[in-house]
């Protein structure tokens, strides 16, 4: 332990955290100076593939990656990775089957090409399971952060867990409600930057602290207890290398190819071949960086277990989420690695609430309210008090989580991205890869029952299935449930 305890207390905090709004605030007032629906929506389809991919990464890691996937590491060590090298094959998916047909459309709403290939049913049932889905999943990464700074900064002012929710997107609110996507493709460049710089220092320091070298570390015993990457001692097992792998590919088929919020960064590249350099580079960044992510969780628990410091509690129960923050903030390593990881928590956070408000207000203006149908004079009003409807919606989601939430956040995340991304899967899946017209107007039905048999699916206990225990294989599923449904109301 150091020899003197520096800590932050929540005034610096606040003015960390101020201070890097401000910076924020000054991109947004130079990128969103048009404020036209075209540059919201589009970015005027002139971002550079190579920043757009930098900026994805930190998209795509968020909050949940920053502090959950590190807490993981306690009870599944490595096996996470094993999900990981899933996503990068499902990247090259998105590359070259998804995003060749969303260039070619010229779609704005990638849930367009429902309605092109089926019929406006459809399209509003696709378009609705996404706004499901990234409402939960902004959701879910913003009641992380929220949790943090009222647990470690907010609580001791009395300040309630609703105000800082409230806060927090209203930041968010405040940079993004001109320029949208073209804001959001240079804030999240610089939010992946720092919280890249965050968990390398935090290693760095910790290591220091250890009076370990990297390499010492690397080849230390104490990793060796954490760092079990493959599981195929039975395939019962929920974290077995094939479920694992094959439930990464089709998350990331869903989370980011039929996620709007993902893609409508990619669709403001100039041309297919630019978004699809972005999308390659963009994976195996993402591999790398999420192992050290993971690196960062195993020596987390190696310094916990030597100054015993114990897992912090939330309600009483312990949350392993928090031992990222009780370490960095709680534990005298210092008023740098505090700094640090702030920055990094709150660049993290931000990177991917501030895209997905954004691709939200994008979904409903486009896919529901049919803005671009509108007159001219009513398109920009109209975006703008969705954009404020879709900010409230995501505080009363998160407060809502406070009070339901009890296991590991990107656990969580994952599972509830298997019950509603699955009729996604299905639908593209089907317009894709067969010529069938169906009934339109019986999608929505198809889709709500199955996601009605994944749940139960999902809830069979392990031991009437012969031990097997289900796990992210759920997606697919779900995508192979509505594709089967599809089938049966095609035309004749």
């Amino acid at each position: 332990m150091a020899e003197e305890s520096i800590l932050m207390n929540g005034t610096q905090i606040l003015i960390l955290i101020a201070a890097y709004f401000s910076l924020l605030m000054i991109i947004s007032y130079f990128t969103g100076k048009n404020d036209s629906n075209e540059d919201f929506f589009k970015a005027g389809k002139q971002s550079p593939w190579y920043l757009v991919a930098f900026g994805m990464v930190g998209a795509s890691l968020s909050g949940v990656t920053f502090i959950s996937v590190p807490g993981w590491i306690g009870d599944s060590q490595f096996s996470y990775f094993q999900v990981v090298l899933g996503y990068m094959f499902g990247y090259f998916v998105v590359a070259f089957v998804l995003m060749p047909i969303y260039y070619r459309l010229n779609l704005t709403s990638i849930y367009e090409y429902l309605l092109d290939r089926f019929g406006t049913v459809s399209h509003k049932t696709g378009a609705f399971f996404f706004f499901v889905s990234r409402v939960l999943g902004a959701a879910f990464r913003l009641f992380l952060v929220a949790i943090v700074l009222q647990q470690f900064v907010f609580d001791a002012w009395k300040v309630p867990f609703e105000v800082t929710v409230i806060l927090s997107i209203l930041l968010i609110w405040v940079y993004t409600h001109r320029g949208g996507i073209k804001t959001i493709v240079w804030t999240d460049t610089l939010q992946t930057l720092f919280m890249i710089v965050a968990v390398c220092l935090s290693i760095y320091l910790i290591n220091k602290e250890l009076s370990w070298s990297f390499s010492e570390f690397l080849s230390s015993e104490e990793l060796k207890n954490y760092s079990k990457v493959f599981v195929t001692d039975s395939f019962l097992e929920r974290s077995h290398f094939i479920k694992s792998f094959l439930g990464g590919m089709f998350i990331t088929i869903c989370m980011t190819g039929l996620d709007q919020d993902m893609m409508q960064k990619n669709l403001t590249c100039k041309t297919l071949k630019d978004a699809q350099k972005n999308m390659i580079s963009f994976s195996l960044v993402l591999v790398v960086v999420t192992f050290i992510f993971m690196l960062l969780g195993a020596l987390l628990f190696i310094y916990a277990g030597k100054n015993n410091i114990a897992i912090p509690l939330m309600d009483g129960t312990p949350k392993t989420d928090l031992l990222f923050p009780e370490i960095a903030l709680n534990s005298g390593l210092g008023i740098t690695i505090a700094a640090t990881f702030i920055l990094g928590l709150i660049a993290a956070a931000y990177s991917s609430a501030d895209s997905a408000l954004t691709a939200l207000t994008t979904s409903y203006c486009v896919d529901f309210m049919n803005i671009e149908k509108r007159p001219e004079h009513e398109q920009k009003k109209l975006r703008k008090k969705v954009h404020i409807g879709m900010s409230i919606l995501l505080v009363i989601v998160i407060i809502i989580f406070k009070h339901v939430l009890d296991s590991n956040v990107i656990d969580s995340l994952l599972t509830v991205a298997g019950y509603t991304y699955g009729p996604l899967l299905g639908l593209f899946a089907f317009g894709i890869f067969t010529n069938y017209k169906i009934k339109d107007n019986y999608v929505w039905v198809v889709a709500v029952i199955s996601v009605f048999l994944t749940v139960i699916i999902g809830n069979i206990p392990a031991e009437n299935i012969g031990g097997y225990v289900v796990g992210y294989e759920l997606l697919p599923i779900n995508g192979l449930l509505t594709f089967m449904g599809l089938l049966l109301i095609k035309r004749k």
